[in-house]
């Protein structure tokens, strides 16, 4: 969809309807959605700070010495919805070996709990990032999952939904 003429067709006075979640987001042509994307490989995880399951303030730093697969999601997101429990079923297996993060997207962080309790997921708890520090930050749709190895530094990412307990992904895992 393209958005950079837009402003052009806006008669002087009138009000242009705010972008949906994903537009506002969107940066850049997007890979193939649930394809495995590299062009970031060996970036350093971001510093930006969010609430982990117990409400204290960390930044991916404090996982370092665990490879960590960090979904960003929301309430309001089909598709992060519908991964969800095949990312549940991914952190069952890896137990320790891989520390799953779902980071919540939502403006609204009161929408989240209620959410997650419905869910009865059993290994995935939800973080919080209510300011949307990762999702604006790295310019990505939701929901998108990013792979840091036990250095904090990205093998890969996916944008769109994934099914997370399959072979392609122990394949794209096993680091």
């Amino acid at each position: 969809m393209a958005q950079g003429n837009e402003s052009a067709n806006v008669a002087a006075g009138d009000e242009v309807p705010p972008p949906s979640p994903d537009e506002a987001l969107a940066s850049g042509p997007a890979a193939k959605p649930g394809s495995f994307d590299t062009s970031h490989r060996g970036e350093a995880a971001p510093d930006f700070a969010f609430q982990d399951p117990a409400g204290k303030s960390v930044t991916l730093a404090a996982y370092r010495g665990t490879p960590v697969l960090l979904n960003l999601w929301a309430t309001w997101c089909a598709p992060c919805i519908k991964e969800m429990p095949s990312l549940d079923a991914l952190a069952v297996r890896e137990g320790a070996k891989l520390q799953v993060i779902a980071l919540s997207q939502d403006l609204d962080a009161a929408k989240v709990a209620p959410f997650w309790a419905k869910g009865g997921y059993r290994a995935i708890k939800p973080s919080l990032d209510p300011k949307i520090a990762f999702s604006t930050g790295l310019g990505v749709n939701l929901p998108t999952t990013i792979l840091y190895d036990a250095a904090g530094k990205e093998v890969w990412r996916v944008s769109g939904a994934a099914e997370w307990d399959g072979a392609d992904a122990a394949k794209a895992l096993a680091l």
